[in-house]
């Protein structure tokens, strides 16, 4: 079965030109320094579209879906990984759905969100909780016809230079302890880029990469929130989050494959080139057969992810296989990418090559939108049922 059309093979041709052309020469130069993805970088993302691919048309997006999305997202990732993943920032990739939003927020925003002129972080998990959503202790209490939030947050990637935080808080207080997944509502807190909003503090994380911009611990004290910036419905936030997860895994999957591409890409010049023995490193088999299963588990991660963008766009239910490329492809990406760091040698293991940034982004595509061990679980629990607990 063919994926491919020629209007996906136009926007895959557009996002590897300006991939390849645009990102690549910025990402060898800041990442090594750890500087921040330039305004000027995101400008001409926002005017080829990229903001917008799955914001519908009449608000000003591409009205396109899962599979335009990752064709996208792997073609950024191959350059910089976190270039890839800052097009999530509009409606968050999937994390905000379109329809669950009010009439007046979609007016407010979307349009705004489809120019890359207004970008929102997540915050969602704190300093004690991670993949066990239903633990989340930050506080939302009504206060006439707003919200005050406090608690806690951590990992919230891009909180300083975004226009908003969502961020996910416990807003009902005496939900069963059996149910404490319920009782979460999201919060789009606005702010100013650059700045923090009145009661909320950051500081940022020191991390071994993902570099191009900061990810936050927030301290919230009684941070004011209009209540027409609830986003869903008060306490289904849960539900609201769960809903996008086959697409945003759908996308994780392929940041984790567009690395493990520039990996193989970067690998396999670098065999034609490297001297050994009085001819190229590629001549020996050893090398030729490192480079043909990195090749062939690449491709079989891609045709798994556009498989799963196929099931999303049709509108039939696919979070196992969502969870399956996610877990497959992003233990690819780790494993092809160290591999290609060790063809490069001693080469490899400094910032002159980007075979090291490949190597460190793709460990961490096993971690976040839920670990590799997350994804068995899901995985398990659809072959043999759930656990008895």
């Amino acid at each position: 079965m063919s994926y491919m059309n020629e209007q996906r093979k136009m926007i895959q041709e557009v996002a590897r030109n300006f991939a390849m052309s645009e990102v690549l020469p910025i990402a060898n130069r800041l990442d090594p320094e750890r500087g921040e993805i330039p305004m000027a970088l995101r400008d001409k993302m926002a005017e080829l579209g990229f903001f917008g691919i799955l914001i519908p048309e009449e608000y000003g997006g591409l009205g396109l879906g899962a599979f335009e999305y990752c064709l996208v997202t792997e073609e950024l990732a191959r350059a910089w990984m976190s270039v890839g993943s800052i097009i999530r920032h509009s409606t968050a990739g999937s994390l905000l759905p379109v329809d669950m939003m009010t009439p007046y927020q979609r007016e407010k925003y979307l349009r705004k969100m489809a120019l890359g002129d207004y970008l929102i972080a997540f915050a969602m998990s704190e300093p004690s909780t991670g993949s066990d959503v239903s633990n989340i202790s930050c506080r939302a209490v009504r206060d006439g016809d707003s919200w005050l939030l406090t608690g806690n947050k951590y990992w919230c990637t891009f909180a300083d230079a975004a226009d908003g935080i969502l961020v996910i808080a416990r807003s009902d207080q005496n939900i069963d302890p059996k149910r404490r997944f319920a009782g979460l509502t999201a919060f789009l807190v606005e702010k100013e880029r650059g700045k923090f909003p009145e009661g909320m503090s950051g500081q940022a994380i020191p991390k071994i990469g993902y570099f191009g911009w900061k990810t936050f611990e927030l301290a919230l004290d009684n941070v004011r929130v209009p209540a027409e910036n609830v986003m869903g419905e008060e306490g289904k936030a849960f539900y609201m989050v769960s809903k996008g997860l086959e697409k945003a895994r759908a996308q994780t999957a392929a940041r984790a494959i567009g690395l493990a591409r520039g990996a193989l890409e970067d690998a396999t010049a670098y065999a034609g080139e490297r001297q050994q023995f009085g001819r190229p490193i590629g001549d020996f088999q050893a090398i030729r057969f490192k480079l043909a299963k990195m090749a062939a588990e690449v491709e079989a991660s891609r045709q798994l992810m556009y498989h799963v963008c196929d099931e999303i766009d049709g509108g039939r239910r696919c979070d196992k296989e969502a969870a399956m490329v996610k877990y497959l492809a992003t233990e690819m990406a780790e494993q092809v990418a160290s591999e290609g760091l060790q063809i490069h040698g001693g080469g490899g293991y400094t910032t002159l090559f980007a075979a090291e940034r490949y190597w460190r982004d793709a460990r961490l595509t096993k971690i976040f939108e839920g670990t590799s061990e997350i994804q068995l679980r899901i995985i398990s629990d659809h072959l043999l049922g759930k656990a008895k607990s």
